[in-house]
């Protein structure tokens, strides 16, 4: 009994419970602070994209905006900008994000969606979040290795407050920068920062995701589940696809076209005579009406290669050195695809598309529980068997792909040996 009431284990917990009472409170105010600068983000956002409805002339604007982000960046002091990829080095080896980075991607991505660039705002947000996180700390005089909690804290929070999804933005932020370890020290910040800043964003601001919640779900039966199984393979070939499409059109963007002006402006061209061919702008922006039609209308059917279109008006557009995010292309990819699926297999179109979705969210990002905690949060639990069934299958099958190439593989998806490489 002296032992365990000694002076020593007494400090311990002392330090156990300052730690706990620290962490709590930078949660909260990251929520709170992180969180209304990602809904005011959202807003203009929306309303960027609400003006480019209104005139779609602005789409030929691209170009200039194009030319008008690589002198933003250039002016801030940034040449080479990395985006999530330099937030997941920081997480994994405990560095400091660049105070810089926010207002970069905060004012670059609005140009982005406003001219009709195809990207997402939520893998922006990731970078928004993480560099005040970095930077909140930074203010308090955390110590440098605090860092790689108060990045998390503040991916939760802007993931959570332009999403909707808190459960999915206290899970992402753990699980996203090494495939196979989840960093469970910040589980209470995180929560508590993705909790306060959903708060933030829906009473203060009315920035509100609405749930999906599926219609005509199929019984989990035996031809069911088969057709989920073979949905799921699908869904790991076109996440695979969808990475090396993006990696490849960036390579290629950058040898072929070395000035970073001259890039941008030639991606912006490209897009518009895209958009032209198309007929449409359907492809520009984030795509979340089509995504919303996807899932709720059973009627609506797409075309058979929507999907891939997206892949490739979001690769030219992030290669060429606009700005935004990964997330919500590969939800209309996954939506797009399995509508298509749809179609071919007699399954009923929403609950294909939502499958499709959240599959292929998880074959791209390799983070298999933020997947199924999306999928339950968007779309309710009446399907989660279905999901559960092709995001197990689709991370397995997707491999080392992974949109973000700094993400480290740290276990094989496949046996339970160490393999320590980058996706790619």
């Amino acid at each position: 009994m002296n032992e365990i009431i000694s002076p020593a284990y007494l400090r311990h917990i002392g330090d156990n419970i300052r730690s706990a009472l620290k962490w709590s409170l930078f949660g909260i105010l990251c929520g709170l602070a992180v969180g209304s600068a990602a809904s005011i983000f959202g807003k203009l956002i929306l309303l960027a994209t609400s003006l480019r409805a209104a005139h779609p002339w602005i789409l030929y604007t691209l170009p200039l905006c194009g030319l008008a982000i690589v002198g933003w960046y250039r002016l801030l002091g940034t040449r080479k900008p990395r985006g999530t990829n330099l937030v997941i080095e920081a997480l994994r080896e405990g560095k400091r994000l660049p105070p810089a980075m926010a207002p970069l991607i905060f004012v670059s991505t609005v140009l982005t969606h406003f001219a009709g660039g195809s990207a997402g705002r939520e893998g922006a947000a990731l970078q928004v979040g993480g560099s005040l996180g970095s930077t909140l700390a930074s203010l308090l005089h955390f110590k440098k290795e605090d860092s790689r909690r108060a990045i998390m804290c503040g991916m939760s929070a802007a993931f959570s407050a332009l999403f909707g999804t808190p459960l999915a933005a206290t899970v992402m932020s753990m699980e996203i920068s090494t495939v196979g370890i989840m960093y469970y020290s910040a589980l209470v910040p995180c929560m508590l920062s993705a909790l306060v800043a959903h708060f933030v964003a829906e009473e203060v601001f009315g920035l509100a995701e609405s749930s999906l919640v599926l219609g005509e779900i199929p019984a989990f039966s035996a031809r069911q589940m088969l057709l989920i199984v073979l949905l799921a393979i699908c869904c790991s070939v076109v996440s695979a696809l969808f990475c090396k499409i993006m990696h490849e059109v960036k390579h290629l963007e950058t040898r072929f076209i070395v000035n970073d002006f001259l890039r941008a402006a030639a991606a912006g061209v490209l897009v518009i005579l895209m958009t032209l061919a198309a007929g449409s702008q359907m492809y520009n922006g984030a795509g979340s009406q089509i995504i919303e039609k996807c899932l709720t209308d059973p009627a609506f059917r797409v075309f058979p290669a929507a999907f891939l279109i997206k892949i490739i008006f979001t690769a030219v557009t992030l290669g060429g050195g606009f700005q935004g995010g990964e997330i919500v292309p590969s939800l209309f990819v996954g939506a797009t695809f399995g509508n298509f699926f749809a179609q071919l297999a007699g399954l009923p179109s929403p609950f294909a598309s939502a499958v499709g979705a959240a599959a292929v969210f998880c074959g791209v990002t390799n983070c298999p529980i933020t997947a199924l905690l999306i999928s339950f949060e968007m779309f309710g639990f009446g399907a989660s068997n279905h999901f559960l069934l092709a995001i197990a299958i689709t991370y397995l099958l997707s491999g080392n792909f992974g949109i973000w190439s700094a993400q480290m593989i740290r276990y094989s998806k496949f046996e339970p040996g160490r393999v320590d490489r980058t996706t790619h």
